[in-house]
């Protein structure tokens, strides 16, 4: 039976060989929660960068640009990190570049494993479709806040684990932990993600409608995942 475990926060990826594994990134407030959102909306493909200065340059090539800093757009930039913001009818068949606090960085962290794909409680059921096909080991890679563990990535990946628990061996703490906070609370998502860390300091930008959809499970069945240096769905 193939392991399952949890990176709670890119600080700690380079204590797993990601070779031959199928990693999932999660940043649930918000990119990969966009990423889902722009994808399911019909945007073509999604190029994640790390800086400012190569978002802005790929704006001069034909790419829509979105950048996000400390969970604000970034003046400037085309598009913030608002999940309502990857569903404009104006966007579809378009290429974004997107670079962001944490989940970017969670991304180009996984350099390495066999397969990257894109998570959220948006398509929550569709991963854990895709991994149980692909039967490689998996490891759930938490965005989180600037190198810490945050509660809403760490929910993910306890709600992963519950949906494949069958077909994949849970052999370290990390994964218990993470499965064992979501078996507590997952009757209620909203009310424990919107008491969260990251949900406080989005509260006072406006954006409560954003944490509310990001919880949300199963609304679209569509996976993205990163084809050399782009996400494609």
């Amino acid at each position: 039976m193939k392991n399952i475990a949890v990176c709670l926060t890119p600080e700690l990826i380079h204590l797993f060989d990601l070779k031959g594994k199928t990693v999932v990134v999660v940043d649930i407030l918000r990119a990969t929660s966009c990423m889902v959102s722009g994808f399911a909306n019909g945007i073509e493909k999604i190029k994640p960068v790390a800086s400012l200065e190569e978002c802005k340059e790929l704006g001069k090539n034909g790419y829509l640009t979105a950048a996000e800093r400390g969970g604000q757009k970034v003046e400037g930039f085309d598009m913030g990190n608002s999940p309502f913001s990857y569903m404009d009818p104006a966007i579809k068949g378009k290429k974004v570049a997107v670079t962001t606090t944490n989940g970017t960085l969670a991304i180009s962290k996984s350099i390495g494993a066999e397969h990257i794909l894109i998570g959220s409680f948006l398509n929550i059921s569709r991963v854990a479709e895709e991994v149980r096909k692909l039967d490689k080991d998996v490891i759930i890679h938490c965005a989180g806040w600037k190198g810490a563990v945050n509660l809403e990535d760490t929910l993910f990946a306890g709600a992963l684990i519950e949906l494949v628990q069958d077909a994949f061996e849970i052999t370290s703490d990390d994964a218990r932990m993470a499965f064992g906070l979501f078996a507590q609370h997952k009757n209620d998502l909203f009310k424990i993600v919107s008491n969260s860390a990251h949900a406080k300091r989005l509260e006072k930008f406006g954006v409560i409608k954003d944490i509310e959809i990001c919880v949300k499970r199963d609304e679209f069945d569509i996976l993205p995942y990163l084809a050399s240096d782009e996400l494609r769905a």
